[in-house]
């Protein structure tokens, strides 16, 4: 499965960005996508999930300003970021697993940077 990421950008403190991230190739149902964020010198770290089933698990970081949301007919997860905060600004990484294998696929990533 590849992925491709894209809606990152600069965007002042309280802004929002909708980051967006199609699979394509042998996409199975049930699966889980996310989005997973690292910021420079730190690891990388979970922010949401979503499976096909559109059960959600957040960060608690994030909870309460991010929200996952899924288009299955379009094989598509969407990150809606309210609230940006200066640490918040990473790289953010799509991912996808179908619930039948134990592998990862990981997008490229897109770069998200709140700054005034």
């Amino acid at each position: 499965v590849q992925l491709q990421a894209s809606g990152g950008g600069l965007v002042q403190p309280g802004g929002s960005l909708r980051l967006s991230c199609v699979a394509s190739g042998r996409v199975v149902s049930p699966n889980i996508m996310g989005w997973y964020r690292q910021a420079p010198g730190k690891q990388r770290e979970l922010v949401a999930t979503s499976t096909s089933g559109s059960i959600t698990a957040y960060s608690d970081s994030v909870k309460g300003r991010f929200t996952i949301s899924r288009d299955n007919a379009k094989n598509t997860v969407y990150l809606q970021m309210n609230g940006l905060k200066p640490e918040d600004t990473a790289v953010y990484y799509c991912t996808y697993r179908s619930f039948s294998s134990s592998n990862t696929s990981w997008g490229r990533g897109t770069q998200v940077t709140v700054s005034s």
